[in-house]
């Protein structure tokens, strides 16, 4: 094994909670276990778009043959894909292994469920001459298949601490803009029903105006699918450097937002195509994460919650022409 190879075997993510501008992500291929063989393909789909092209091609190869790569050493693989035996370890350690022998090991048990008849199929594109019902059934595929990666994909880990947070916390604050707008205003309305201070400015002055009066004991939740985005980011980063624990929603997980965020949840996508802009399926996975947010602080704070909830039935209920809850 080469120098280079060994150190970055070696070397390993760190951060921790910082004050001004350094931000306090730890580092992306750290943090909770490694990803079980049938989460192998959701995290290639999720993390490719950001890798450089040589861990594309190293991503690429080991879901798109996991058993042929399963028998490779990590010299082996780093020739099929004309990368270098580092490239091989860095990508391993991208998603989420600790090392190539991990990888390997993902890829037969990845090998194995495929030969079993349990792989997945490949979403297909939606032509502009297409029939409305092919169109409904490669939409409903696609988001099926987008549902299944993030959840595949979600750290558990990283999920029940923000809970916990959530659940503990003095006031909530949920920042997203466009699409991710969207869902922010879905979450707050959520912890709102069940009794629980929550805001999601959609101006977003007002996100940072709001996000610098937060303190110790509060939450701010970023949403943002390619985690740039800077009307996003500022307000979670003036959230995080007075204290608040902060939780990112991203699909890019080494993205600009989590260097602000004590919490990443990373949601999935499928391909862009013309007639199917990211933002649709990225808004179905952000869905289920905040889905998932939503019924662990209830759970948790289930005595108060129940009753917040039954008196929002009950006073909603004439407006739907019945009586209490349904």
């Amino acid at each position: 094994m080469t120098d280079e190879v060994k150190e970055t075997f070696g070397s390993a993510g760190g951060g921790s909670r910082a004050t001004g501008t350094t931000g306090g992500r730890r580092g992306a291929g750290s943090g909770g276990a490694p990803p079980a063989p049938a989460a192998l393909a959701a995290k290639v789909r999720t993390l490719a778009p950001s890798m450089t092209r040589s861990m594309q091609r190293v991503a690429e190869a080991v879901a798109g043959d996991p058993a042929g790569c399963a028998a490779l050493t990590v010299t082996g693989l780093a020739e099929l894909t004309g990368t270098s035996e580092a490239t091989v370890v860095r990508t391993a350690r991208l998603l989420g292994y600790p090392g190539y022998r991990d990888l390997r090991l993902a890829l037969a048990g990845l090998a194995a469920q495929q030969q079993s008849g349990r792989a997945p199929a490949i979403t297909t594109d939606i032509a502009v001459d297409d029939p409305i019902a092919d169109v409904v059934a490669k939409l409903a595929y696609d988001e099926q298949q987008t549902l299944a990666d993030t959840a595949a994909a979600l750290d558990t880990v990283q999920l029940g601490a923000a809970v916990a947070a959530l659940a503990a916390a003095r006031r909530t604050d949920v920042y997203g803009i466009g699409a991710s707008g969207l869902v922010a205003q879905d979450l707050t309305q959520k912890l709102l029903r069940i009794g629980l201070i929550a805001h999601a400015p959609g101006d977003p002055h007002l996100a940072v105006t709001n996000a610098v009066q937060l303190r110790a004991g509060d939450v701010a939740i970023a949403i943002t699918h390619s985690g740039s985005t800077g009307d996003v980011i500022e307000p979670l980063r003036a959230a995080f450097e007075r204290g608040a624990t902060t939780v990112a929603v991203t699909g890019r997980p080494d993205s600009p937002v989590t260097q602000y965020a004590d919490h990443v949840l990373t949601t999935s996508t499928s391909r862009e195509s013309e007639l199917r802009p990211a933002a649709m399926s990225s808004r179905t996975s952000q869905l289920l994460v905040v889905d998932c947010l939503f019924v662990g602080v209830a759970q948790r704070t289930y005595e108060s919650a129940a009753p917040a909830l039954a008196a929002s039935y009950e006073a909603l209920a004439h407006r739907h022409g019945s009586r209490g809850r349904p």
